[in-house]
């Protein structure tokens, strides 16, 4: 199986990237199932931690600060926003499941400039329509390079049954800003009816890379560098959870010039 490829464990802690198991620097991912009334306990030293409640309800703590019914949404696919938690490098947070919750621990190296922890209000979290016919896909950016964080940035997207996303392919791996910057990146799929899949294609501009995967419900992609769109089998809603971080906090892409002429067309 492909490195770039991580396949969910049947078990609570359901995904654990790690820098180290990615073989990169900046970006860290988990995601926990808890069932009603379990707790979760974060804390990762120099590293900054943005906690999306993707399903479920959930009260959450860092130090004398806390918000009770955070999230609330029965599915990654109702048009609602998720609930999140902005948590500054080295604090502790704590969550508590209200009912069955799915959690995802989106991570980046913190310097701990970025204010205190913080609810983000679901107001800041803007919507975007990208593409057109079957190119069309549907963003919420739940932590935009618009508010404060120190690396982290973080968005969720629907794509339609038989659409492409993530396209066409762009990279960001190079750190030149203002043309492109740096940016590793993970995808954690969903997918509706949960027997779907989507294929994912991660390639450089030499082929040094070139792998297309087949992603399941619950399955996460590792995109280290490269092109890497993203297309959802015919009768299938897809959803991904993006968390990007590199060496400056900006997302500057450029597109794979052999597609890039239909951005063009009148």
């Amino acid at each position: 199986m492909s490195k770039l490829l991580v396949k969910p464990a049947a078990a609570s802690q359901v995904h654990q990237v790690t820098p180290q198991s990615a073989g990169w620097t900046y970006v860290g991912f988990a995601v926990h199932d808890l069932n009603v009334g379990e707790t979760l306990e974060c804390q990762q030293a120099g590293r900054e931690l943005c906690i999306v409640i993707l399903t479920g309800t959930a009260n959450v703590c860092v130090g004398s600060q806390s918000w009770d019914n955070v999230g609330g949404r029965n599915s990654v696919f109702v048009d609602q926003p998720p609930g999140a938690v902005y948590v500054p490098a080295g604090e502790a947070i704590s969550i508590t499941a209200l009912d069955a919750v799915e959690v995802a621990v989106c991570s980046a190296p913190g310097q701990g400039n970025s204010g205190a922890a913080r609810l983000i209000d679901a107001m800041t979290m803007s919507q975007e329509v990208r593409g057109e016919g079957t190119n069309t896909r549907y963003v919420r950016n739940i932590l935009p390079e618009t508010e404060a964080a120190d690396g982290l940035l973080v968005v969720e997207v629907i794509t339609p049954s038989g659409h492409w996303s993530s396209y066409p392919p762009h990279k960001h791996d190079r750190d030149a800003s203002p043309e492109e910057t740096l940016l590793e990146e993970t995808y954690y799929h969903r997918l509706d009816p949960a027997s779907g899949y989507a294929h994912q294609r991660v390639y450089t501009d030499d082929r040094s890379l070139d792998e297309t995967l087949s992603a399941e419900d619950r399955d996460v992609v590792l995109v280290p560098r490269g092109y890497h769109p993203v297309g959802v089998a015919h009768g299938y809603t897809g959803y991904y959870l993006n968390v990007m971080a590199g060496p400056t906090r900006e997302w500057h892409f450029y597109n794979d010039p052999a597609h890039e002429w239909m951005l063009k067309k009148t």
